[in-house]
Parts: C-alpha cells; sequence; structure tokens
C-alpha cells in the first residue's frame, strides 16, 4: 500500500548574494517551512538536503549538521548531489520515502552558497558538473555548451536572436513581482540584445545569475497533513530521466531526453497530459532551455516554441504561465535550492502566498529541473486540493 504526498509547508530566504553561511541559509528557510506546515522538527522522521558546493563554505556531509541545529540529531538525514538538477532529484527520493510509508513527515531542504569564491572560482567549480574529461577540462564551459545547443536550434528552427531574448523579458518582469528574486530589474528586448556576447549567441541577459540561497519543503502523507488540519499541496506524479553525460554523445543536441522521460513517467503516474498543466516552473538556465524544456514537456511541438513565446503563451496571462517564479533567470540559480525553490513556487501559489504573479484559476502545476546540460533531470506534477 502506498501514500498519498502531500507539501504541508514551504519556505525560503531571498535569492541572491547573502551574508549568512551555507547553515544559517539551510536553518533559516527550514524553520520557514516548519513553521508554515504547523509542525514542530520532532515530527520529522528524516531529512533529505540537496548541496553541491558545500566545500566551498567549508561544509560537507552537510545533512547532519542541519538536523543537529534543528534541535533532532538522532533523526537520519541524506545529502544529495546532481548538480544544478540536485533539488528536484532530492525532491525525488523525499517523495519516494514518504509514497512507500517509510516516513510520515520528512523535510526537503536545498542550499547553495556559492558567490563568495567570486567569479573565477565560481565558474570553475560549475565546470565540474560537466563530463570534465571531454567539456569542462577543455574550455567548454556551460555557457558555450549551451550556445552550440542555441545555435543548433536557431539554425535547424528558423528562431532567431530576438526569440532568445523574449524568454528573459519575461522572466525579468515575473521576477520583479517575487520579493525574494535575485534579480529584480525590468528590462528590454533591446537589452538583451545589446547586453555583451558572453558566447554566441548568448548573451549577458540569455543567462542566469550565480546565487546563494535556501528553500525548503515539508512533506508527508495525506493522512498526516489531515491530521494536522492546515492548507496542503499534493504531489501526484514524479519522474526521472538521464542523458548522455557529454553534449557530443546526443543524437540531436536541441531537446533533452531526461526531460522527455522524466515527463512521460510523471505524465503517466500523475494520470494527465501536457495541456493539463495550468502553469509550470522550467529549468531557464539560459533562455535556449526553456524554449527548448518547453518543447520536451509537451507544451509545444518542436520548432513551434520560440514563435509561441513571442506571441505571449507563456505569459503570466497566457495559455501555459511559465516561471512565474521569475525562473533561474531572475528568481535566480543556488543550485542545491533551485529545484525545491520551483516546488515551494507551486505550494504558495496554490495556498495564496503567490501575491500579484498568482495564476488565475490554476489547479494542476508542474516543475522540471535538471543537471548540467541535462544528463539527469526530474519532473513533478502537483494538484490544488480544495
Amino acid at each position: 500500500m502506498t501514500n498519498k504526498v502531500c507539501v504541508l509547508g514551504a519556505g525560503s530566504t531571498r535569492y541572491g548574494k547573502l551574508n549568512e553561511s551555507i547553515i544559517e541559509l539551510a536553518l533559516n528557510a527550514s524553520r520557514e517551512a516548519i513553521l508554515s506546515a504547523g509542525i514542530s522538527p520532532k515530527d520529522i522522521g528524516a531529512g533529505y538536503i540537496s548541496n553541491v558546493f558545500g566545500a566551498a563554505d567549508k561544509q560537507v556531509h552537510i545533512a547532519p549538521v542541519i538536523m543537529s541545529n534543528l534541535g533532532i540529531p538522532y533523526v537520519p538525514g541524506l545529502t544529495i548531489e546532481s548538480a544544478c538538477g540536485s533539488g528536484s532529484v532530492m525532491l525525488r527520493e523525499a517523495f519516494a520515502n514518504v509514497y512507500a510509508g517509510f516516513y510520515d513527515c520528512v523535510l526537503a531542504v536545498g542550499v547553495e552558497k556559492i558567490t563568495h569564491t567570486g567569479t573565477t572560482q565560481s565558474t570553475t567549480l560549475f565546470s565540474y558538473c560537466s563530463d570534465f574529461f571531454y567539456e569542462g577540462g577543455n574550455g567548454a564551459s556551460f555557457p558555450g555548451l549551451f550556445a552550440s545547443i542555441a545555435r543548433a536550434y536557431l539554425s535547424t528552427h528558423k528562431a532567431t536572436e530576438e526569440d532568445l531574448a523574449y524568454v528573459a523579458v519575461k522572466n525579468h518582469d515575473n521576477g520583479i513581482l517575487n520579493p525574494k528574486a535575485h534579480v529584480r530589474r525590468k528590462i528590454t528586448i533591446d537589452d538583451v540584445l545589446n547586453s555583451p556576447v558572453v558566447a554566441s549567441p548568448l548573451k549577458l541577459y540569455d543567462c542566469c545569475p550565480f546565487s546563494d540561497g535556501a528553500s525548503a519543503l515539508i512533506l508527508c502523507s495525506e493522512k498526516f497533513a489531515k491530521s494536522i488540519g492546515r492548507p496542503y499541496v499534493e504531489i501526484i506524479g514524479s519522474g526521472r530521466g538521464a542523458s548522455p553525460a557529454a553534449v557530443q554523445g546526443r543524437a540531436d543536441i536541441t531537446t533533452i531526453p531526461s526531460t522527455v522521460n522524466a515527463a512521460k513517467q510523471a505524465y503517466n503516474m500523475a494520470g494527465v497530459t501536457p495541456s493539463d498543466i495550468d502553469f509550470a516552473e522550467v529549468h531557464d538556465c539560459f533562455t535556449i532551455a526553456e524554449i527548448i524544456d518547453t518543447e520536451d514537456l509537451g507544451f509545444f511541438e518542436k520548432g513551434k516554441a520560440a514563435s509561441r513565446i513571442r506571441e505571449g503563451d507563456t505569459k503570466l496571462t497566457g495559455r501555459i504561465p511559465i516561471n512565474p517564479s521569475g525562473g533561474l533567470k531572475a528568481k535566480g540559480h543556488p543550485i542545491g535550492a533551485t529545484g525545491i525553490g520551483q516546488a515551494v513556487e507551486v505550494f504558495e501559489q496554490f495556498t495564496g502566498k503567490a501575491g500579484q504573479r498568482t495564476i488565475k484559476d490554476a489547479e494542476i502545476a508542474l516543475t522540471h529541473n535538471f543537471g548540467a546540460t541535462g544528463a539527469s533531470a526530474a519532473v513533478h506534477i502537483f494538484k490544488k486540493v480544495k
């Protein structure tokens, strides 16, 4: 017998360049989630923590430290790393353990502290998430790899650099409405097109920032959620997928197989189709990623996303709003926290806490988060509980 899995509480720090230590960030988000859920730390049966660069803030084996500081040192904790997709892969593990009945209530917290290392060191650390022998070690940075993906897409589907810019402008507009976003700044199409080239055709405003931050969830069984009596959200679908680690190992670099496979699993488990999704948080580390994601997730036909985004289909009031939080592009990208932060956005949307960025009448949402250039990915589908 399996359990329905619910999100009972959520918490998050602001994303950006922060002064707090990695442990302080994790504790702040965790305590907010615990308070949101209306529980105490003693109700937690296990802790799941996603983090990639703890060593940069002199703290690896981070899970027991977090649990100890929450006053529950004998509750087991597990740290999970899957590059930029760490948060969603960790969420899958937390989900699976509640679903299987091992625990009634667990803490899921993602955290990263990276900006203090400086651009050169942080870029170097990020490169370790690639297939380093073939890519990072030979100068193929993530901007360079995604630039290759972008060039292939623009050439194959006759899209333009201006189409990429529409993604950035939309996500910045959403980020302005998010008080915890890293970049709350309105930009124009011209701003994007005239910003410095990072790796052609990608420019500065096509790229997400490095961010510090933490986000946390309380996951529990439906029985536990009902016993507390607070609003909660149900996770109705979960999927994981994989792709060749190096981009050069893929037959078509304008699609990400891990996303396609994870989405199929999640849709099948949830019993829904892409047309049932009311909004989605997707992995927009670069503007081209959001375009490809929305096609791989089934929201648009292959090669059609760029034109649909230009027409406004993905705006807050569009047919399928994408990244109402501002996405990685504007909300920020604290690697270990990103996938959990997406789920925090869903919880806030479905419990009346999203303010001006609220998606009207939304009842089913999807989150999508991948690691590196898509070597690993996870997709989750959520349902509003009335």
